[in-house]
């Protein structure tokens, strides 16, 4: 299949002003979700800069923030998210042996405690659109309230980014660690 919705060959004013603010960030240049979304360079900076908050100065711990984001590209089945997403997880401290497992579609058993807490509260979150009391009250108490809604926060984050590059078909980066099954 053929990305449907690659860089634009010119950039209209509006888009070349989001690109230079993407480009001036963290980041450091345009490429996965935010080239299709490029479309709406509006909404494209609005959304990179809640991106940006949340992988650059949220509150979630490094290894969650990471674990909720291959969970989700696992759900959605997005290629993208999770090659470019594994070397990050393994460098933040997520275990191989959880990588695996989620890839896999399954619950972890290895790495610390928090590392299923926060699978669990997204992966009941995906399957069911909501989360049980015995699932919140576990992770509130482990993690605090804060981290709980940063969790899930990054979880509809990222679920709109995977969104987004399944309806553009973006292609995974050159390189990457495949998703499991693709």
């Amino acid at each position: 299949m053929s990305d449907r919705l690659p860089l634009p060959a010119e950039l209209t004013a509006a888009q070349r002003a989001a690109v230079d603010r993407i480009t001036a960030g963290p980041r450091g240049g345009i490429s996965g979700p935010f080239v299709p979304l490029l479309r709406s360079p509006e909404l494209m900076t609005r959304l990179q800069l809640v991106g940006e908050h949340i992988r650059f100065g949220g509150v979630l711990d490094d290894d969650l923030r990471e674990l909720v984001i291959l969970t989700v590209a696992r759900h959605w089945d997005q290629g993208y998210e999770w090659a470019f997403h594994h070397p990050i997880a393994v460098a933040k401290g997520v275990p191989l042996e959880v990588i695996e497992s989620v890839g896999q579609g399954k619950r972890p058993h290895t790495g610390r405690p928090e590392l299923r807490l926060v699978w669990d509260l997204v992966d009941e979150l995906q399957r069911t659109g909501g989360v049980g009391d015995e699932v919140y009250t576990a992770a509130a108490k482990a993690l605090g309230e804060e981290q709980v809604v940063a969790a899930v926060a990054t979880a509809g984050y990222y679920t709109t980014l995977a969104m987004v590059m399944n309806v553009a078909r973006t292609p995974p980066p050159p390189g990457g660690t495949r998703l499991p099954g693709r």
